[in-house]
């Protein structure tokens, strides 16, 4: 079998206001834990708790992926505004 090769260039990933995105997907997944909540017992008796546990989740990696976006945000920005260095060659090594 031949491998495959891509016949043109993938595309530049798209930037969007990341932070607002997963803000908004994390406060979604714990709107529904909170609105699901009161019917736990319902839940629990048809066999869907675990639709609950998946809402509490979706929060909970949510929360990792806010810290994780503004980090990487703040890192963007940073290389931004860093004046640009010239790179440097490696040293020669001491014979």
């Amino acid at each position: 079998m031949a491998k495959w090769t891509p016949k043109h260039e993938a595309p530049e990933p798209l930037e969007g206001p990341v932070v607002a995105t997963i803000t908004g997907g994390t406060i979604v997944w714990f709107v529904l834990f909170l609105v699901q909540l009161p019917f736990y017992g319902w839940f629990a008796d048809h066999g869907h708790a675990w639709w609950l546990w998946t809402c509490l989740a979706g929060a909970g990696l949510g929360l990792i992926g806010i810290w994780y976006v503004r980090k990487r945000d703040a890192a963007i920005k940073r290389a931004a505004s860093a004046p640009e260095t010239p790179r440097t060659q490696r040293p020669a090594s001491a014979e």
